[in-house]
């Protein structure tokens, strides 16, 4: 059974793209070189990483951090999972800013950690991406998107291609010039030669999007 690393050769990667897109190729130097996303090399707990998720979803990244910061300091705990958030009610939850829809999601994913239905870091380790985005699109509120993320920066998987994400087509059309953006279908047949390493050029599609000479001020995302 193999055995997935986290994270990739990053300079393989950039030389791959490199060779196959010239008009990726452009951008790409002019863009510059990108670190490796921190998270490759950090441990974490994946339900943790989803439920930071799920408080992420549908707002800034200032707004939903402000929220996660109350609920570690309502539940003393700065791990997200089934044993600390039995520590807070759902009106202790909804105090925090979290919303009814959202609180019956962070119930099912610590239901379903408690059940042993969702996989550790461990078993993630000797799956295929496609089997950990089948193992987790199960729970209430977690869709294929919020798999992804994490796949691309805690699990550090070199091929994947987020074809439903905005900034991306933004991206990849900024890239070919192009007046409309791709459909999610015709992004994944045009990312086809990016592979296997994918991931990679998600992550230049995302800062061609908002490519300025101007700097921007970071925003925080759920897997940071």
């Amino acid at each position: 059974m193999p055995r997935y690393r986290r994270g990739f050769d990053i300079d393989e990667a950039q030389a791959h793209l490199q060779r196959v897109d010239k008009r990726l190729a452009s951008w790409v130097r002019r863009v510059g070189p990108l670190p490796a996303p921190q998270g490759w090399a950090r441990s974490f707990d994946p339900v943790d990483a989803l439920a930071r998720a799920i408080l992420f979803q549908q707002l800034s990244g200032k707004a939903a951090s402000t929220i996660v910061g109350r609920v570690e300091a309502a539940i003393g705990s700065k791990r997200l999972h089934a044993a600390s958030l039995e520590l807070i009610d759902d009106p202790g939850l909804r105090a925090c800013g979290v919303s009814g829809n959202k609180a019956l999601a962070l119930r099912d994913l610590a239901r379903r950690e408690r059940a042993g239905e969702l996989p550790s870091l461990r078993q993630m380790s000797v799956m295929d991406h496609q089997s950990i985005v089948d193992a987790l699109v199960a729970v209430r509120g977690i869709g294929r998107w919020t798999v992804e993320m994490m796949l691309m920066f805690r699990l550090g998987r070199p091929d994947i291609l987020p074809v439903d994400d905005l900034g991306i087509r933004k991206g990849a059309q900024r890239v070919d010039g192009s007046e409309t953006m791709l459909t999610p279908k015709a992004l994944a047949e045009r990312g086809e030669r990016w592979g296997p390493y994918r991931t990679w050029a998600s992550l230049y599609l995302w800062r061609i999007a908002d490519f300025s000479t101007d700097p921007k001020q970071k925003t925080n995302r759920s897997q940071d």
